[in-house]
């Protein structure tokens, strides 16, 4: 009986032992194969993120051909505005477009060498009141932008900023993003979603508006006397038959210059966005590029 004890315990020993050894097989085959997906996946996203900023390459190749063919001269209907449909790679497409920043009013042009450039808060302020928002938004985005601590009428400096729950500092500074302003006194997301469509965050001030481009409202905000049904008028002929320089807008227009008045047709700036898949894995990326001759530079990216 004895003898027959020992012999039960063995087996059910030895059961135990292969059935820990197949539960570990078991288990490091599923370990090998999440290893193995995740090695595919972290290719896929690798080779996504290589062929997205491959089309910041692309875009610099195009906008240097079209400065050799139109210099001086930027409108919606040249084939770099044109979006590049999806193209289709082996396991995967790419697809992206070229935006002109320069159609858009830019929010560190408010400044000028550290201090307010009148004109263009008033520009400002003309743009949120045809957006229907607060004007003091100029003044809190002034103080943000200028290199004083002096708050302005209705703006902000370091006074509001560290009594906050989280206190900051006030910048006194240009801006380098448009998410930037969510820091600005007065400005939510709701607020900075209205006006993303009409404004550019540019890494200096003082550039020129490109009327081939710019938004009824926008050109509205940079011309004293022009309305809405005007501005629509201009911005819907423009999309056949751009203009050629700013003589020949003001001849539209039909109204005098007022002096203010920074315009252009042609840009510096633009905007590269490219999104590529690959099996699994994919990738987005935004660059702004800057057009001084015939090939652009790269001047900031995100890349996700």
């Amino acid at each position: 009986m004895k003898h027959s004890s020992q012999k039960g315990v063995a087996l059910v020993m030895v059961l135990l032992i292969v059935a820990m050894a197949t539960t570990l097989a078991a288990f490091m085959a599923q370990q090998q194969g999440f290893w193995q997906r995740a090695m595919e996946n972290g290719r896929d996203r690798a080779q996504a993120r290589r062929i997205a900023e491959a089309g910041i390459d692309w875009a610099r190749a195009v906008l240097a051909d079209d400065a050799s063919v139109s210099p001086g001269l930027d409108h919606g209907k040249e084939m770099w505005a044109m979006r590049l449909p999806a193209v289709q790679l082996e396991g995967g497409e790419v697809r992206g477009a070229i935006y002109d920043q320069q159609g858009l009013f830019n929010l560190n042009n408010l400044v000028r060498n550290g201090a307010a450039s009148a004109a263009d808060v008033l520009h400002f302020q003309r743009l949120l009141e045809t957006l229907g928002m607060p004007l003091d938004l100029s003044a809190t985005l002034l103080d943000w932008l200028d290199t004083n601590s002096e708050p302005s009428p209705n703006g902000a400096e370091d006074e509001y900023y560290m009594r906050q729950e989280h206190p900051y500092r006030c910048a006194n500074r240009m801006l380098s993003d448009i998410g930037e302003l969510a820091w600005v006194k007065g400005y939510d997301a709701g607020l900075i979603k209205r006006l993303e469509p009409y404004v550019s965050v540019l890494p200096e001030s003082n550039t020129p508006l490109n009327v081939n481009f710019a938004p009824p409202e926008v050109l509205i905000a940079v011309i004293p006397g022009l309305d809405l049904q005007e501005a629509r008028r201009i911005h819907l002929q423009i999309q056949s038959t751009p203009f050629k320089n700013t003589t020949e807008f003001f001849q539209q227009l039909r109204i005098p210059r007022s002096g203010s008045e920074n315009l252009a047709v042609a840009s510096q700036y633009f905007m590269v966005t490219g999104y590529a898949t690959q099996g699994d894995g994919e990738s987005s990326v935004h660059a702004l590029l800057k057009r001084n001759g015939i090939w652009a530079k790269q001047v900031r990216k995100s890349l996700q």
